[in-house]
Protein backbone atom coordinates (compact mmCIF):
# COMPACT_ATOMS: atom_id res chain seq x y z
CA UNK A 1 0.00 0.00 0.00
CA UNK A 2 1.58 3.58 -0.69
CA UNK A 3 2.18 5.19 1.90
CA UNK A 4 3.67 8.52 3.51
CA UNK A 5 6.23 8.22 5.89
CA UNK A 6 7.45 10.79 8.85
CA UNK A 7 11.07 9.40 9.53
CA UNK A 8 12.72 9.27 13.25
CA UNK A 9 15.52 11.20 14.12
CA UNK A 10 18.36 9.22 13.64
CA UNK A 11 19.93 7.46 16.99
CA UNK A 12 23.44 7.88 17.93
CA UNK A 13 23.93 4.61 20.34
CA UNK A 14 24.78 5.90 23.85
CA UNK A 15 27.29 4.15 26.06
CA UNK A 16 25.37 5.03 29.65
CA UNK A 17 28.69 3.94 31.20
CA UNK A 18 30.42 6.91 29.94
CA UNK A 19 31.75 9.64 31.98
CA UNK A 20 30.44 13.47 31.78
CA UNK A 21 30.92 14.57 28.74
CA UNK A 22 31.65 17.81 29.65
CA UNK A 23 30.48 21.10 28.32
CA UNK A 24 32.31 21.38 24.99
CA UNK A 25 31.19 18.14 23.52
CA UNK A 26 27.73 18.39 21.41
CA UNK A 27 24.38 16.89 22.90
CA UNK A 28 24.40 13.08 23.01
CA UNK A 29 20.69 11.36 21.46
CA UNK A 30 18.30 10.43 23.68
CA UNK A 31 18.02 6.60 23.73
CA UNK A 32 15.87 4.28 21.01
CA UNK A 33 13.95 3.74 23.76
CA UNK A 34 12.63 7.33 24.18
CA UNK A 35 11.84 8.05 20.50
CA UNK A 36 9.87 4.38 20.45
CA UNK A 37 7.86 6.13 23.27
CA UNK A 38 7.65 9.22 21.53
CA UNK A 39 6.17 8.31 18.13
CA UNK A 40 4.07 5.62 19.78
CA UNK A 41 2.67 8.35 21.73
CA UNK A 42 2.05 10.46 18.74
CA UNK A 43 0.72 7.81 16.87
CA UNK A 44 -2.17 7.59 19.68
CA UNK A 45 -3.41 11.27 19.19
CA UNK A 46 -3.17 11.35 15.33
CA UNK A 47 -6.53 12.20 13.66
CA UNK A 48 -7.02 11.13 9.81
CA UNK A 49 -9.56 11.74 7.40
CA UNK A 50 -11.33 9.05 5.97
CA UNK A 51 -9.92 6.50 3.72
CA UNK A 52 -6.56 6.66 5.86
CA UNK A 53 -4.96 5.15 8.48
CA UNK A 54 -1.55 5.61 10.29
CA UNK A 55 1.13 2.78 11.22
CA UNK A 56 4.47 2.61 13.24
CA UNK A 57 7.18 0.44 10.99
CA UNK A 58 10.75 0.27 11.77
CA UNK A 59 11.00 3.92 13.30
CA UNK A 60 8.83 5.64 11.57
CA UNK A 61 4.45 6.76 11.40
CA UNK A 62 3.35 5.70 8.33
CA UNK A 63 0.08 7.42 6.95
CA UNK A 64 -1.38 5.20 3.84
CA UNK A 65 -4.40 5.85 1.75
CA UNK A 66 -7.08 3.08 0.86
CA UNK A 67 -5.61 1.09 -1.92
CA UNK A 68 -6.22 1.05 -5.96
CA UNK A 69 -9.06 -0.65 -7.28
CA UNK A 70 -7.00 -3.96 -8.04
CA UNK A 71 -5.28 -3.74 -4.97
CA UNK A 72 -8.69 -3.94 -3.18
CA UNK A 73 -10.33 -6.54 -5.52
CA UNK A 74 -7.25 -8.89 -4.44
CA UNK A 75 -7.76 -8.83 -0.93
CA UNK A 76 -11.73 -8.88 -1.20
CA UNK A 77 -11.42 -11.96 -3.19
CA UNK A 78 -8.76 -13.05 -0.51
CA UNK A 79 -10.92 -12.44 2.25
CA UNK A 80 -14.03 -14.06 0.90
CA UNK A 81 -11.98 -17.22 -0.37
CA UNK A 82 -10.73 -17.48 3.48
CA UNK A 83 -14.01 -16.90 5.32
CA UNK A 84 -15.47 -19.92 3.49
CA UNK A 85 -12.20 -21.66 4.11
CA UNK A 86 -12.02 -20.80 8.00
CA UNK A 87 -15.91 -20.95 8.29
CA UNK A 88 -16.24 -23.98 10.66
CA UNK A 89 -13.02 -23.20 12.92
CA UNK A 90 -12.62 -20.97 15.51
CA UNK A 91 -10.06 -18.39 13.66
CA UNK A 92 -11.68 -15.65 11.07
CA UNK A 93 -10.58 -13.18 8.45
CA UNK A 94 -9.80 -9.23 9.59
CA UNK A 95 -9.48 -6.07 8.01
CA UNK A 96 -8.98 -2.03 9.18
CA UNK A 97 -7.66 -2.86 12.40
CA UNK A 98 -4.61 -2.28 14.42
CA UNK A 99 -2.03 -5.23 15.66
CA UNK A 100 0.04 -4.14 17.91
CA UNK A 101 3.45 -5.60 19.09
CA UNK A 102 5.10 -3.36 21.87
CA UNK A 103 5.34 -0.17 21.13
CA UNK A 104 4.74 -0.70 17.23
CA UNK A 105 1.21 -0.67 15.47
CA UNK A 106 0.41 -2.20 11.90
CA UNK A 107 -2.74 -2.48 9.96
CA UNK A 108 -2.39 -5.13 7.62
CA UNK A 109 -4.29 -5.70 4.49
CA UNK A 110 -5.70 -8.84 5.84
CA UNK A 111 -4.67 -11.07 8.77
CA UNK A 112 -6.20 -13.89 10.37
CA UNK A 113 -6.79 -14.20 14.36
CA UNK A 114 -8.94 -15.88 16.55
CA UNK A 115 -13.17 -15.07 16.05
CA UNK A 116 -13.18 -14.54 19.96
CA UNK A 117 -10.56 -11.92 20.79
CA UNK A 118 -12.03 -10.41 24.06
CA UNK A 119 -8.19 -11.98 25.81
CA UNK A 120 -5.96 -10.86 22.80
CA UNK A 121 -7.57 -7.27 22.44
CA UNK A 122 -4.80 -4.71 23.85
CA UNK A 123 -5.78 -3.27 27.76
CA UNK A 124 -5.98 0.37 25.90
CA UNK A 125 -8.82 -1.60 23.20
CA UNK A 126 -6.33 0.59 20.51
CA UNK A 127 -5.93 -3.04 18.44
CA UNK A 128 -5.28 -7.12 18.90
CA UNK A 129 -2.00 -7.91 20.63
CA UNK A 130 0.40 -9.68 17.71
CA UNK A 131 1.11 -12.78 19.75
CA UNK A 132 -2.79 -13.76 18.58
CA UNK A 133 -2.13 -13.23 14.84
CA UNK A 134 -1.42 -16.50 12.82
CA UNK A 135 -1.25 -15.14 9.47
CA UNK A 136 -1.01 -11.64 7.64
CA UNK A 137 -1.58 -10.96 3.82
CA UNK A 138 0.09 -7.42 1.98
CA UNK A 139 -0.79 -6.90 -1.48
CA UNK A 140 1.72 -4.23 -2.65
CA UNK A 141 1.37 -0.86 -4.16
CA UNK A 142 2.64 0.64 -6.91
CA UNK A 143 5.56 3.09 -5.97
CA UNK A 144 9.43 2.25 -4.78
CA UNK A 145 8.55 3.14 -0.94
CA UNK A 146 5.34 1.14 -1.02
CA UNK A 147 7.04 -1.89 -2.72
CA UNK A 148 10.29 -1.61 -0.28
CA UNK A 149 7.93 -1.34 3.04
CA UNK A 150 6.35 -4.80 2.44
CA UNK A 151 8.98 -6.84 0.81
CA UNK A 152 12.04 -5.32 3.33
CA UNK A 153 10.27 -3.27 6.11
CA UNK A 154 7.08 -5.32 7.13
CA UNK A 155 8.60 -8.72 6.53
CA UNK A 156 11.26 -7.68 9.26
CA UNK A 157 8.61 -6.45 11.23
CA UNK A 158 6.04 -8.88 10.66
CA UNK A 159 9.42 -11.37 11.93
CA UNK A 160 10.11 -9.50 14.70
CA UNK A 161 6.51 -9.99 15.98
CA UNK A 162 6.61 -13.29 15.58
CA UNK A 163 3.42 -13.63 13.29
CA UNK A 164 4.17 -17.38 11.58
CA UNK A 165 3.09 -16.70 8.40
CA UNK A 166 3.69 -13.65 6.31
CA UNK A 167 1.85 -13.48 3.15
CA UNK A 168 3.05 -11.02 -0.10
CA UNK A 169 1.03 -10.58 -3.22
CA UNK A 170 3.42 -8.77 -5.25
CA UNK A 171 1.99 -7.21 -8.86
CA UNK A 172 5.29 -5.42 -9.23
CA UNK A 173 7.93 -8.57 -8.99
CA UNK A 174 8.05 -9.59 -12.44
CA UNK A 175 4.77 -10.91 -13.83
CA UNK A 176 3.76 -11.25 -10.55
CA UNK A 177 4.45 -13.06 -7.50
CA UNK A 178 2.87 -14.36 -3.89
CA UNK A 179 5.64 -15.49 -1.31
CA UNK A 180 4.92 -17.44 1.44
CA UNK A 181 7.21 -16.58 4.80
CA UNK A 182 7.23 -19.10 7.89
CA UNK A 183 9.46 -19.93 10.32
CA UNK A 184 9.79 -16.39 12.00
CA UNK A 185 12.74 -15.61 14.42
CA UNK A 186 11.70 -12.53 16.52
CA UNK A 187 15.40 -11.92 17.53
CA UNK A 188 17.29 -12.25 14.33
CA UNK A 189 13.63 -10.25 12.47
CA UNK A 190 14.23 -12.52 9.53
CA UNK A 191 11.83 -16.26 8.17
CA UNK A 192 13.86 -18.98 8.01
CA UNK A 193 11.31 -20.58 5.61
CA UNK A 194 10.16 -18.79 1.65
CA UNK A 195 8.10 -19.98 -1.00
CA UNK A 196 7.79 -18.05 -3.94
CA UNK A 197 5.55 -18.67 -6.83
CA UNK A 198 4.38 -16.54 -10.05
CA UNK A 199 0.87 -16.03 -10.21
CA UNK A 200 -0.95 -18.72 -12.17
CA UNK A 201 0.35 -21.38 -10.05
CA UNK A 202 -1.00 -22.24 -6.46
CA UNK A 203 0.55 -22.12 -3.45
CA UNK A 204 -0.70 -23.47 0.14
CA UNK A 205 -0.34 -22.40 3.52
CA UNK A 206 1.68 -24.60 5.24
CA UNK A 207 1.13 -23.73 8.54
CA UNK A 208 -1.43 -22.75 11.36
CA UNK A 209 -5.52 -21.84 11.46
CA UNK A 210 -5.19 -21.02 7.70
CA UNK A 211 -3.29 -24.70 6.65
CA UNK A 212 -4.27 -25.83 3.27
CA UNK A 213 -5.71 -22.71 2.49
CA UNK A 214 -4.81 -22.37 -1.48
CA UNK A 215 -3.86 -18.68 -3.37
CA UNK A 216 -3.75 -19.27 -7.13
CA UNK A 217 -5.21 -17.13 -10.00
CA UNK A 218 -8.83 -17.28 -8.40
CA UNK A 219 -7.69 -14.77 -6.37
CA UNK A 220 -4.63 -12.96 -7.86
CA UNK A 221 -5.93 -12.93 -11.36
CA UNK A 222 -3.51 -14.46 -14.45
CA UNK A 223 0.17 -13.13 -14.72
CA UNK A 224 0.24 -9.46 -14.80
CA UNK A 225 1.82 -8.61 -18.39
CA UNK A 226 2.11 -12.34 -20.03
Amino acid sequence: MTALTHEAPEVTEVDETEEDPGPHRGPQAPPRAGLDEALWQAWKTLELPEGFHAEIVEGSIEVSPTGRHCHGQIVNRLRRALERFLDDGDHVAYQDMNVIHGLTAYVPDLFVAPEDDTEHVTEDGLGLKASCVEMVVEVVSPGHRAIERDRVHQRRAYARAGVPVYVLIDDHDGHGTVTVLTSPSPDEAVYAAETRVPYGTEVAIPDGAAKGFVIGEAITGPRRGA
